[in-house]
């Protein structure tokens, strides 16, 4: 499982036409950004300062933001007039508010609405403007590096030299890179590595990294070689024709020595700055993600009717089903600017020639089977159940192949412009596992990644397989997945945890799985994501 989508994200607020409060002069504008807790109660992350006498203030404070994609992050901005010094904004005259999520700001990377009073009346017209930017130098560096002639840490054998690189910080060095160790070698040439520009130098070109060369020794009382230090502005002279060439010098030894020149001299051959878009780039880029819903009606469920069913809505109006769409749906729908999502069942027999069917429009609508937000999906699956009969094989080929057919569209026009996901829930074991492995392999080339919720207690155990955690998925042709675009979460792990936490599971991984395929590609995200101040 990868680890959850963070990233640090900047938020940088402005308003117009605020309410005037002040009799004798204009508003002194200041805005408090307030998140809300999954027991929803809102809490203060920051404010701005105040700007004296004015209603179209620009802050020039930012918030800073840990931004996690798995997780809907309500965010709520409130304005008030600052008439004193006390930190308490309740004696403060209150301006509007706007409140959304975190995801919706990033997906515009710039987002205009109006505020609104405590009883959601419009504040005057009064507007506020939050734009998002990713804190991020996304270049990396591309190494190749070789050493030559470096001094014998070992009485039997040659020593086995490795590299270590450090940023300079504040506080001291601090350790950004190692590369692999080469046995037994005084002229070892290092397989080619990447290091973020962030963590090699700050985005400081002219910063010192150190470069320190040791024997590795399994004990771990590595022996040093010698050390440089150098600059990114330095090393990226490198090329293959005339590499850029650095003296390993050992202080011990060269106060010992009278001679002494250098314990060998280390090659870099190539030093390329990258740069390395991140899902945030590519969503910010205008990168659109389709959202398609495939539901399970085979007989396995149980009759809807009756409360043993899977399919059996409680009194409180929920069953599992409904729980996957409504986690993973909500975090999915603000990345995606239409909201219109196709929902498809699959292993039924429907009306009116009561056919089984393995890809069929909940709504029954063949030529539109698109549902206006998770709420219209919901909808369509609660009107769809008692209209069908539940029957089988669970097929999941169809619904993939479905999909697929549309991302393959998208592929064609060769931009990082769409993006497919699809949503599979289900009880069961796979029927048609050998043509869903075939599916799920051509899938992995296109822009597309599925998530299978297995709800109820079957035995899973094909569903893990599926999921490449553990290598690479193979068709039965033997041909293999380009890269791991399935992700399968049992419901039942869940079934006493938060709705937020089940769409982290879930979505753990997607967007590092969206990224990689505009990676492996090359492409760059539609335009540059703007990190422009608001306009005046």
């Amino acid at each position: 499982m990868a680890g959850q989508c963070v990233t640090k994200v900047e938020l940088t607020v402005s308003c117009e036409h605020l309410l005037d409060r002040d009799v004798t002069s204009k508003s002194d504008p200041l805005c408090v950004l307030l998140m809300n807790s999954s027991e929803s109660q809102w809490f203060e992350v920051g404010r701005t300062e105040k700007v004296q006498n004015c209603l179209n203030p620009k802050f020039a404070k930012k918030f800073m933001l840990d931004y996690y994609f798995e997780v809907v992050q309500k965010v709520k901005f409130g304005i008030y007039d600052i008439d004193n010094a006390t930190v308490d904004l309740g004696d403060d005259d209150f301006l509007g508010e706007f409140e959304c999520t975190l995801g919706q700001i990033i997906s515009s990377s710039k987002l205009t609405r109006p505020l609104v009073l405590k009883n959601k009346k419009p504040a005057g017209k009064g507007t506020i403007t939050v734009s998002a930017e990713e804190i991020k130098d996304n270049r990396v560096v591309n190494f190749e590096v070789e050493a030559r002639k470096l001094d014998n840490k070992d009485f039997f054998g040659k020593s086995d030299p490795y590299l270590e690189f450090y940023r300079q910080l504040e506080s001291g060095w601090q350790l950004a890179h190692r590369t692999e160790v080469v046995k037994n070698n005084l002229n070892p040439c290092w397989r080619p590595f990447r290091i973020p520009v962030q963590s090699l130098c700050g985005g400081d070109m002219d910063k010192p990294i150190k470069v320190e060369c040791y024997d590795y020794d399994n004990d771990g009382s590595h022996d040093l070689i010698g050390i440089f230090e150098t600059t990114l502005t330095r090393l990226t002279e490198a090329s293959r024709t005339t590499p850029a060439e650095f003296e390993c010098v050992n202080m011990k030894k060269k106060q010992k020595k009278k001679h002494y020149k250098n314990s060998g001299v280390v090659s870099v051959k190539l030093c390329e700055i990258v740069k390395e878009y991140t899902f945030l780039d590519y969503i910010m880029g205008g990168c659109q993600i389709n959202f398609t819903v495939a539901v399970d009606f085979t007989g396995s469920n149980g009759d809807p009717r009756s409360p043993d069913s899977l399919h059996y809505i409680s009194p409180s109006g929920v069953n599992e089903y409904l729980s996957a769409i409504w986690s993973v749906g909500m975090v999915i729908q603000d990345y995606d600017s239409d909201k219109l999502f196709p929902a498809l069942g699959f292993g039924a027999q429907v009306p009116p020639n009561w056919q089984v069917s393995h890809e069929f429009p909940l709504n029954f609508n063949a030529t539109s089977p698109y549902c206006q937000g998770i709420e219209g999906v919901v909808e369509a699956y609660r009107l769809c159940l008692p209209q069908v009969r539940l029957y089988g094989p669970t097929n999941f080929s169809p619904v993939i192949n479905h999909v697929a057919r549309f991302a393959h569209q998208a592929a064609s026009q060769k931009t990082a412009s769409q993006y497919f996901v699809l949503l599979i829930i289900t009880d069961g074991v796979i029927t048609d596992l050998d043509q869903t492995r075939s599916a799920i392999v051509n899938a992995s080339r296109l822009p597309m990644s599925i998530i299978i919720v297995g709800v109820g207690g079957a035995d899973f155990t094909a569903m893990e397989f599926l999921d490449g955690d553990d290598g690479r998925l193979r068709a039965p042709s033997g041909e293999t997945a380009s890269r791991d675009i399935v992700q399968f979460v049992p419901f039942r792990n869940f079934q006493n945890a938060t709705r937020e936490a089940l769409a982290q599971s879930v979505l753990a991984e997607l967007p590092q799985q969206v990224s990689s395929y505009f990676k492996m590609l090359k492409l760059m995200p539609v335009h540059e994501p703007a990190h422009d101040p608001a306009p005046s």
